[in-house]
């Protein structure tokens, strides 16, 4: 019987045989084309993730400076026992953010246009550094606070001067006032170049006129007596007790139609009520 199906031989396992290509079948071309286009992203998706990182840390600190000076404020008017409508500005030094989470705050500004403190009213501006926020002592504070004639002659009505009104003309203050001689009001004006030493208020004579006429400051002394040394003299009149106990006079010169008064506040006013009190001068 013949085989008309011839069977083929089998291939050499020693010869190269071409290799077959399955029409459609591209993948691993297509894929060595798509990685480096997919390195090519990766710094545009680290970009994006900054740009939106550095976003919310800027939406970060615009609220943290929105809410904090409502806190501070807030906090100054219940410790110094002020209006709940108090005016007073607020203004944060540096990025917040690491401050706030590091619980202390570097420095921090205070200013008000009008605040009253023991009973002399004026304007302020302090500035505080080194604000602790979970509680404890300030690490320092100073400011000046700003008052007119009327204040001023407030501030030496518990004084032995015979002031009845003040007038400022820089760098000096013109008293008026009279006193008695003979059962006889005589009327004089005595202008004094305030400033602080140690704490008090220092008033130094540089003119004197009475009933209207220049007198000599320095032989006024011997013709009036007493009356006339207490005038001639310089003096130092404590004010502590017309102060909170925490803030220390340290320089007071007239600017200005404005007495500008230099203070030092005790970092210990934060924690200590007694030094919102009012101070006590040594008798």
């Amino acid at each position: 019987m013949s085989d008309d199906n011839h069977t083929l031989p089998y291939p050499d396992a020693s010869a190269e045989h071409p290799t077959l290509v399955i029409p459609g079948s591209d993948a691993p071309a297509e894929a060595d084309a798509e990685r480096p286009t997919r390195r090519r992203r990766w710094p545009w998706v680290l970009l994006i993730v900054v740009v939106l990182l550095a976003l919310l840390v800027v939406a970060a600190e615009f609220i943290a400076r929105s809410i904090l000076p409502g806190i501070v404020r807030s906090l100054v008017i219940e410790q110094l026992d002020l209006p709940a409508d108090q005016q007073l500005d607020v203004d944060a030094e540096g990025v917040l953010l690491p401050q706030l989470i590091g619980g202390r705050l570097d420095t921090l500004h205070l200013s008000t246009d009008a605040v009253t403190l023991e009973g002399i009213t004026g304007a302020a501006d302090v500035t505080a550094t080194g604000i602790p926020l979970r509680g404890g002592d300030l690490g320092g504070a100073s400011g000046t606070i700003r008052i007119d004639q009327a204040e001023f002659t407030t501030l030496l009505a518990g004084t032995d001067l015979p002031v009845e009104s003040v007038v400022f003309d820089a760098p000096n203050a013109t008293l008026g006032g009279s006193f008695t001689v003979f059962g006889v009001a005589v009327p004089l004006t005595l202008t004094l170049t305030p400033g602080a030493a140690e704490g008090d208020l220092e008033l130094t004579p540089v003119g004197l006129s009475i009933g209207g006429l220049d007198v000599d400051v320095d032989g006024v002394g011997s013709m009036l007596g007493s009356v006339g040394d207490s005038l001639t003299r310089t003096q130092r009149i404590c004010i502590a007790d017309q102060l909170p106990a925490g803030l220390t006079l340290t320089g007071l010169a007239i600017v200005g139609s404005e007495a500008v008064i230099d203070i030092d506040v005790d970092g210990a006013i934060a924690t200590d009520p007694a030094l919102l009190e009012k101070g006590v001068c040594p008798r």
